[in-house]
């Protein structure tokens, strides 16, 4: 699941043409919302991009598989997912305020 996402995400930024660290923090807030598991919040969320039916199905979809995995691999896929973005290899595509915006938002859904 988290391979698939993150894929899904670096094709629509270059589809669109957004440098990839300009999509970082959209893409973090999604994430976060649909491993919350609130659909509430993800519709909120998924209204700042105005998606069609279509990709609000899909993201509800997501969201579905995400909470039929349970609390045990949303950690484990967050973790991972930390992982990746802590990595040295990822760091330098990212600015400092980039790389702070996602500890704080990885710090308010975990609690660090």
């Amino acid at each position: 699941m988290k391979g698939t996402l993150l894929l899904l995400a670096l094709l629509v930024t270059g589809e669109l043409g957004f440098q990839t660290t300009e999509a970082c923090i959209p893409y973090f807030e999604a994430y976060t919302t649909m491993v919350l598991g609130n659909k509430k919040l993800l519709n909120v969320l998924l209204t700042k991009f105005h998606p069609t039916d279509g990709e609000r199905e899909a993201a509800n979809k997501v969201q579905e598989c995400f909470n039929e995995a349970g609390l045990k691999a949303k950690i484990l896929d967050s973790i991972v997912l930390h992982l990746i973005t802590d990595s040295p290899e990822c760091k330098q595509y990212y600015t400092q305020d980039i790389k702070n915006k996602i500890d704080a938002l990885l710090s308010n859904v975990f609690g660090k």
